[in-house]
């Protein structure tokens, strides 16, 4: 547990010099642990983002990643995404001015139109009931890596683009206590206001985009989220509620 004086009640740390990845070891630790807890790192050697895509973390980036045990099933463990981006925002926001923060559905946080944060969400349980769930985090706090590829939204650093410097290990505790935050707003009030939250920083709101998923190409104006997170657009032929899919704008 960490002793720092902003570091939320009930929650756990455990700080590492290096590891393959901190979602993947959170998911070793998860069945010992007795409570939420955060898994940090100064590197990482085999982080992965959505899809098993790479992810690149340059000297200076931030790496946790968040094991809980939440109630419910799936459905209610992937509001978490929208609750850590809420975080996110937060955070950032005490670093460089807010207005050029954008959340971008389902998991991204942009800085100036680039990529400065990426969420993945990675669970183990049933259809009802979650073992676990690990809310992985990597946030670019200085320079952006080099050697992305194919990148929809190119990778910017904080620092780079004018925020003020911060340590992955500083950083840690104030997004730790956001997310908390966001963990109480869920059990008294629900989604709704989570949900309210992160539609008030949505990238594009009322514009028209494209979400790609495996099979389709769908395009359609940036309506709202739903009350399960799913992306709302409207089309020609008429409201579309997607669950899942890579947004273009």
């Amino acid at each position: 547990m960490s002793t720092d004086a902003h570091w939320p009640d009930g929650v756990g740390r455990i700080d590492l010099p290096e590891i393959d990845s901190t979602n993947a070891e959170a998911a070793r630790r998860a069945p010992t642990l007795r409570q939420p807890t955060w898994v940090f790192a100064l590197r990482q050697t085999g982080a992965k983002g959505r899809r098993g895509k790479a992810w690149a973390q340059p000297p200076g980036s931030f790496a946790a990643t968040l094991v809980m045990k939440p109630p419910g099933g799936p459905g209610e463990g992937a509001l978490r995404s929208f609750m850590a981006a809420n975080a996110l925002y937060e955070a950032l926001a005490l670093h460089i001015d807010r207005t050029k923060l954008a959340l971008k559905w389902p998991n991204d946080v942009l800085l100036n139109g680039g990529k400065v944060a990426g969420i993945l969400l990675e669970s183990s349980g049933t259809a009802e009931r979650l073992d676990w769930l690990a809310v992985g985090i990597g946030v670019n706090l200085g320079l952006p890596p080099d050697h992305v590829q194919d990148a929809a939204f190119p990778p910017v650093g904080l620092a780079e683009q004018g925020g003020k410097t911060v340590l992955p290990e500083d950083f840690l505790p104030i997004l730790a206590s956001s997310f908390a935050t966001q963990e109480a707003l869920l059990a008294a009030e629900g989604f709704a206001p989570i949900r309210a939250q992160w539609l008030a920083k949505a990238a594009r709101l009322g514009e028209v985009i494209t979400a790609r998923t495996g099979t389709a190409e769908i395009t359609g104006r940036f309506d709202t989220i739903d009350d399960t997170g799913c992306l709302v657009l409207i089309t020609p032929d008429g409201a579309r509620a997607i669950p899942a899919a890579d947004v273009y704008f």
